[in-house]
């Protein structure tokens, strides 16, 4: 088993396809989206304090800005959001208790949010007052007030980098638990290379094992490139580092191996070699499109959004967004682990009963 293991190893990286997918890929796009994002945001966020007077033109006039996409949650659950920087501030509209103005504007963001975002959205609220003024309150100074001072709480920057990486490691995985598999044991077969070892005295299972701990070596290997060089290079967050490491690594291999299952089904139910990147594609395709691999899949309509919920890539993606950002540890992912574990057997029964040799 070792020796199939070594030699299917040394294969892998004589393969410039498999350096290509696995590697080069998701680094090229690291790179791109790391250059382009800096320190930016995803998107702009607000929110409304829930102690915020609704019955004014301001209320109003900002809910239909389409710039604005306002979030609706308790106050425990926008504090956390804020804190890690998914919404750019919490408004508060109140009485100012004066005639002039009647309404004051107050703002509560973090050190999480991108300052430019606050002074956007301190421009829109500007110019919202000034609409209102010019259309109602024409003799009055002004129908509200922002107040200048953003307060703050402390929050930890959530950069391009911690939505883009992840993604472009699940694109790795997927890429090469599929395609790598897929033409690794076709090839095997149609050259009777498995033919042969199924004649020797090896179990069937270590000729398989052999093959899959080489894909799997490679893999995770590629995966620290991948997280190495978006925490050195573009500071992609770690939360409790080492630790945090550790467990992205163990998501990364239960995600592979439930991968490589796909694999195996299309290397059995391919006839020959051109039919492969059709059966792939069909399984590759829509996950890389629809499982938030390169934006959120808030983004999708509201009837596609279930679907994209069901994809196992979308859950590799969910966990290691919450694991490396949020902190959270693996088992806390029961939910996301659960489901690929579903998958995973589903997957591989049936690549069990299609399985051939031949």
């Amino acid at each position: 088993m070792l020796a199939i293991t070594r030699g299917s190893l040394r294969a892998i990286f004589r393969s410039p396809s498999a350096v290509v997918f696995s590697i080069a890929f998701p680094l090229i796009f690291i790179l791109v989206f790391g250059f382009i994002g800096g320190g930016g945001r995803v998107s702009l966020n607000v929110a409304f304090n829930k102690h915020t007077d609704t019955a004014n033109p301001v209320y109003a006039a900002l809910k239909h800005i389409a710039g604005l996409n306002f979030v609706k949650k308790d106050s425990i659950d926008l504090k956390e959001d804020l804190e890690k920087g998914r919404i750019a501030a919490i408004i508060t509209i109140e009485k100012s208790g004066l005639e002039n103005p009647p309404y004051k504007i107050s703002l509560l963001s973090s050190e999480a949010v991108n300052p430019q975002n606050i002074q956007v959205l301190q421009s829109i609220l500007n110019a919202v007052i000034a609409g209102i003024n010019q259309k109602t309150y024409a003799g009055a100074p002004t129908i509200a007030i922002v107040n200048n001072t953003v307060q703050k709480i402390p929050g930890r920057i959530y950069r391009t980098i911690d939505f883009i990486l992840p993604g472009q490691l699940g694109f790795s995985l997927l890429s090469s638990g599929v395609f790598g598999v897929a033409f690794l044991f076709f090839n095997l077969r149609q050259q009777l290379v498995l033919k042969r070892f199924y004649a020797t005295p090896i179990k069937r299972s270590y000729i398989v094992l052999g093959e899959a701990i080489s894909r799997v070596l490679f893999q995770m290997l590629t995966s620290v490139i991948v997280i190495g060089v978006g925490h050195f290079a573009f500071n992609f967050t770690l939360v409790h580092g080492f630790q945090t490491f550790m467990e992205i690594m163990i998501l990364s291999f239960i995600a592979l191996i439930l991968f490589m299952g796909f694999g195996f089904i299309v290397s059995s139910v391919a006839k020959t070699e051109s039919t492969i990147p059709p059966f792939a594609n069909l399984i590759t395709l829509p996950q890389f499109l629809l499982a938030g691999t390169f934006f959120s899949i808030e983004a999708f309509p509201s009837w596609l959004q279930p679907i994209c919920k069901i994809l196992p890539l979308t859950h590799f993606n969910t966990a290691m967004r919450n694991i490396a950002f949020e902190g959270t540890s693996l088992l806390s992912c029961w939910k996301e682990l659960g489901i690929l574990g579903i998958w995973a057997v589903v997957v591989y029964a049936v690549a069990f009963k299609t399985f051939k040799w031949e």
